[in-house]
């Protein structure tokens, strides 16, 4: 049995460096171009499992040499594949990288097949995420798929954490479905329906009010912040680090929580 499930997203990152963001009908060169392995939920899956947890993947790829890609890194991480999905005829999915030089990133994702993914194969898993303690998701995954595994979660009485990226709105039943939230400061904005100036403890005041029961926040230079109701605010400092890039940051506090 798994102690941590995740309805997961994988996608295979093809990562260009370039100086700075490209301007609309701009060519510049690249510095360098490498593949490797992402996805929201296949990177919060390693990060869990490098922590020691016992994690098994709820996903659908490609028959192809990205997908093989992907079992052989869950492979090697100790990662369970038995709910995972492999569909012929279908691409697997991949992230269009751009990592500039101070490290930051832009980022396209076309999901492939993990845009099939949905309640049945959910629940062909169903014992796998009744048995786990934590159950989690992120917005590259189908709604319906969350949603499904959230409810299956919810009634075993295992929590469920929800990284909401890519951030987009979300149906109520899903904001009272989810126990933790760990957006970034953006996408915490986004969620709360406020300006992107807006104060971080209004837009975490306002998630907190449509049913979200706890909102990790992560800040980047800032660290992180954790919003629970009725309780005061627990800041954490950041770890001092040189930033190759940041691609995957949030997916590894995810995980690591």
């Amino acid at each position: 049995m798994a102690d941590v499930v995740c309805i997961a997203s994988w996608n295979a990152d093809l990562v260009s460096r370039v100086p700075r963001p490209l301007a609309r009908g701009e060519t510049l060169m690249a510095q360098s171009f490498t593949i490797g392995p992402g996805g929201k939920g296949s990177n919060a899956s390693i990060a869990c499992a490098r922590q020691g947890a016992q994690v098994a993947v709820v996903a659908r790829i490609g028959a192809d040499d990205f997908g093989r890609m992907a079992l052989a890194l869950w492979a090697k991480e100790g990662i369970d594949t038995t709910a995972v999905a492999v569909v012929d005829g279908e691409p697997s999915g991949v992230a269009q990288i751009w990592v500039y030089d101070d490290g930051d990133n832009s980022i396209a994702v076309a999901p492939g097949a993990g845009a099939g993914l949905g309640p049945a194969q959910v629940a062909a898993a169903a014992a796998t995420i009744r048995g786990a303690r934590v159950v989690m998701a992120s917005c590259e995954v189908p709604e319906s798929a969350t949603i499904a595994a959230f409810r299956l979660a919810r009634e075993a009485g295992v929590t469920t954490l929800l990284n909401p990226a890519p951030a987009r709105p979300l149906p109520p039943e899903l904001v009272a479905l989810a126990d933790v939230f760990t957006p970034n400061e953006t996408e915490l904005r986004a969620l709360a329906g406020l300006p992107d100036d807006a104060p971080i403890d209004a837009a975490a005041a306002a998630l907190l009010a449509r049913g979200a029961k706890a909102v990790a926040v992560t800040l980047g230079a800032q660290g992180c912040a954790l919003y629970r109701p009725g309780q005061p605010v627990v800041a954490l400092p950041r770890h001092r680090v040189s930033v190759a890039d940041t691609i995957g940051a949030g997916d590894t506090f995810t995980g690591a929580l």
